[in-house]
């Protein structure tokens, strides 16, 4: 898919840190978080999870409080902001508190099932990839409970990004990756974007830094619980930041 293909064996002692940022997700958090707990533990892999709430109104914070006394301190990180500031200064936020050498990011909304896990990693250690991204546009990937009208927006978005930005990967607005640590802070250093354009442009910057990239196919599956926060002014964002990386890249 790229450059920088690594060749040297992974360490057996890898750690995995799962990035969660939440906004009004009381409903959903037990779900994924007791998810991740299986098949992480199915897998025998070490691993962290680290909330990162942004002030939700919700009780979404009470609720991960609530889980890190179930599953322990070690398993379950707090780390909450007061406010909303954005996806990628939550990241930020979460890899300054990260104890793993790779970092997954995933939605907490139950659209990236843990399931896929085991797929990612085991992707990335046959191929030393610097990053790992799930790809519903690929292979048996796909998207589930979507309106005409949201899948309609997606592919569109997707088929432009294709065409202006030609990133080296089937799904540049997806969120469920797996990145090597050190690849990580390097790519969000160079990030400029923010929202649903910040995603789009971590791989058009790995691309540029000649990262490896390996894609697992997955299945999105819309949110059964909470509204969905794609609106009018996130199309208007993704369409300004997209003219931007075209500009810039």
């Amino acid at each position: 898919m790229a450059s920088r293909k690594s060749t040297k064996k992974q360490d057996q002692g890898d750690k995995y840190s799962v990035l969660l940022p939440t906004y009004n997700e009381r409903e959903n958090l037990p779900l994924i978080v007791w998810l991740l707990v299986k098949y992480f533990g199915d897998s025998g892999y070490d691993y962290e999870i680290i909330v990162i709430d942004d002030g939700s109104p919700d009780g979404t914070l009470q609720v991960a409080e609530q889980l890190q006394k179930i599953y322990g301190e070690d398993k379950i990180l707090l780390r909450p902001r007061a406010k909303k500031l954005g996806l990628g200064t939550a990241y930020i936020h979460g890899i300054q508190h990260a104890t793993g050498n790779f970092i997954f990011i995933m939605d907490a909304d139950l659209s990236h099932h843990p399931k896929f896990i085991p797929e990612f990693i085991d992707l990335q250690k046959e191929g030393g990839y610097d990053v790992v991204s799930g790809t519903r546009y690929s292979g048996n990937g796909g998207v589930y409970g979507w309106d005409l009208r949201r899948k309609l927006i997606s592919r569109g978005a997707n088929f432009i990004t294709q065409v202006l930005l030609r990133p080296g990967a089937s799904d540049l607005t997806g969120s469920f990756r797996l990145y090597k640590k050190e690849v990580l802070e390097s790519l969000i250093e160079r990030c400029v974007s923010k929202g649903y354009v910040f995603q789009m442009e971590m791989i058009v910057r790995a691309r540029q830094l000649g990262y490896s990239i390996g894609e697992v196919p997955i299945s999105f599956v819309d949110r059964v619980y909470g509204e969905s926060k794609l609106g009018g002014n996130e199309i208007v964002s993704f369409g300004k930041g997209l003219l931007t990386l075209f500009a810039t890249t």
